[in-house]
This record gives C-alpha cells, structure tokens and sequence, in this order.
C-alpha cells in the first residue's frame, strides 16, 4: 500500500475528474440566448429521463433558467474545443458567446432554448426541481427530446472513433477517451 498524501479541500472535487463536459444553452424569457461549459453534468434517472445540472446562482445561464425552467445539453467533440473553453471562460451579461465563438443557434424541438449546431448531441430538458446545494443550484431536467448526429451514437452508445467527447481535468486542460472498449 502506497503512502497518501492530503488534499486541500478547495479543490476535493477535481479528484472526480476528468469529467464529461457539455455545453448547456438557454434562454431567458426576454434576453439573448447564452451558453455555459458545465463539467457537472450527469444522468439522474432513467424512467422518466432526468438529468441533473449543477450551476452557481452567480452565472447568468442560472438566471436563465430559472426564468425560463428549461435549457438544453449539447454534447460537444474536440473540434468544439476552443469555443468550449471560451463559453466557461466568459460571461453571457457582456458578451454574446454564440457571436463570439461562431457557435450556431438552431430551433430547439421542444424548448424555447437554441440547440448549438456544431455539437454532436442534444438533450432537450424542461426544469422538473431545483434545489440548493451549497454554492451551486441542481437543476433537475426532464429529457422531453434528444438527437444526435447521424453515425455518432448506435445503439445505445457512442462510436468512440467518430465521438471524440472531451472530458474537463481542471483549468483549461481537457482529456479525450481512448477509442478502444475494454470488457469486464
């Protein structure tokens, strides 16, 4: 058994990482949409589909949602990369970060919210709870509508050699998966 070392609390939550980012976009009743790079993000059930989000009340996408109860997750690929850094690195309330990045907004199927074009796939969600935890707020989405890029995911799976998802390991470095499955 190895010696352990301690880990400053501040940053416990890294040690979860490297963890799957999205881009989640929104729009409020009476403003412009706006993007946010989440790395907290993860499934939370599966009948219904829910998916819960984990924003602080600071950001303006909280805002957003809040007044609108709905938003949509994109799935970005290493393509997207620097407009995924851009997207958590600035602030909707003085930049239009689909302008800014040349992301682009197209319908939402069920929701108000734009889907981004340039992402892989998509999960519609309306808001179903929201609850404080701490310094962020959960959001709770009902998945009301999903798609993805035709080839990407069969199967109930991504195509891992098509699927390049990137995956948040603290500041700006990001990680890929390796393509090959391993079987237990």
């Amino acid at each position: 058994m190895s010696a352990k070392t301690p880990i400053n609390l501040s940053v416990v939550t890294r040690l979860l990482h490297p963890m799957h980012t999205v881009l989640v976009s929104c729009a409020g009743n009476a403003s412009k949409p706006n993007i946010i790079t989440l790395a907290w993000a993860m499934p939370a059930s599966s009948n219904p589909p829910l998916l819960a989000v984990s924003i602080a009340p600071t950001r303006h996408s909280h805002t957003l949602i809040e007044e609108s109860g709905e938003f949509i997750v994109n799935i970005p690929a290493l393509e997207n990369l620097q407009a995924v850094y851009a997207c958590g690195s600035l602030t909707g309330r003085s930049f239009d970060k689909f302008k800014k990045t040349n992301l682009n907004p197209i319908p939402g199927k069920k929701v108000k919210a734009p889907a981004i074009r340039e992402c892989i796939a998509h999960l519609e969600c309306e808001v179903d709870g929201q609850f404080t935890t701490g310094d962020h707020t959960l959001f709770v989405g009902k998945i009301v509508e999903a798609y993805a890029d035709m080839g990407i995911f069969n199967e109930g799976s991504y195509d891992l050699k098509k699927a390049r998802l990137l995956y948040h390991s603290g500041g700006n470095n990001f990680a890929l998966l390796d393509p090959k499955i391993y079987k237990a």
